[in-house]
């Protein structure tokens, strides 16, 4: 079937040799969609009760592939009203995105091999970036979160089904989302996950504890946590 396995088509965004013009078009279109489709949700909901209140109050985090770090704006704008501290490290592999990036503490480094010492954070988060990699890169990409992380690591990503599809289709036309990004957006929805390979990919980096849930039906979530 269409959505049996993950796709391997390279997005257009991943491809080298747009300019800088091109790309910031490009974000600024990711982020209007980011916004419409409420992307911090997840990180809001999920978080506080799986980490509890009083963990939450003073959180040290990095973002990897964040981007021009729009979720850092709001989910520490967000910490902030609760009274806790939320502070983020902005990582993205594109310069571009470094250069533009909104939060100040932004670096400029590859997911597979997080330029950070061990232990250097709380959390460790990505936001519909996983589904970029290959199996083999997915297993990377955690082993390094986790080597990184005090504590957990938290991945929200998209949930491979023909419903989130059918409906990115519709409402990116309806939006009239760049085309480029309106294209990139259903190749991500065929470059992502379910419950069981998540799980599998988690495992076989070494994560502990690991839960893989649906967040409302179009994303996937992976939360480990170390025990102490």
């Amino acid at each position: 079937m269409f959505f049996r396995r993950r796709s391997t088509q390279a997005e257009y965004f991943d491809l080298h040799g747009r300019s800088e013009t091109a790309a910031l078009e490009e974000y600024r279109e990711l982020d209007r969609m980011n916004r419409i489709f409420g992307f911090a949700r997840p990180f809001r909901e999920m978080l506080p009760p799986w980490l509890g209140d009083e963990r939450c109050a003073q959180l040290e985090i990095l973002d990897v592939g964040a981007g021009t770090g729009l979720l850092a704006q709001k989910l520490s704008d967000w910490a902030q009203r609760r009274g806790w501290t939320w502070r983020f490290t902005n990582l993205d592999s594109n310069p571009t995105a470094i250069r533009h990036c909104i939060t100040p503490q932004a670096v400029n480094g590859s997911c597979l091999s997080l330029p950070f010492p061990d232990g250097s954070f709380d959390l460790v988060v990505a936001s519909q970036m996983t589904h970029h990699l290959t199996d083999e890169e997915v297993v990377v990409h955690l082993r390094e979160a986790w080597r990184v992380t005090r504590d957990a690591v938290f991945i929200c990503d998209l949930h491979r089904n023909a419903g989130l599809y059918t409906m990115l289709w519709l409402s990116t036309l309806l939006l009239r989302m760049n085309g480029d990004v309106r294209k990139d957006a259903l190749i991500s929805v065929k470059r992502g996950f379910r419950l069981r390979e998540l799980h599998r990919l988690a495992l076989n980096a070494g994560l502990g504890a690991v839960k893989v849930k649906l967040s409302h039906g179009t994303r996937i979530v992976l939360q480990a946590r170390k025990l102490h």
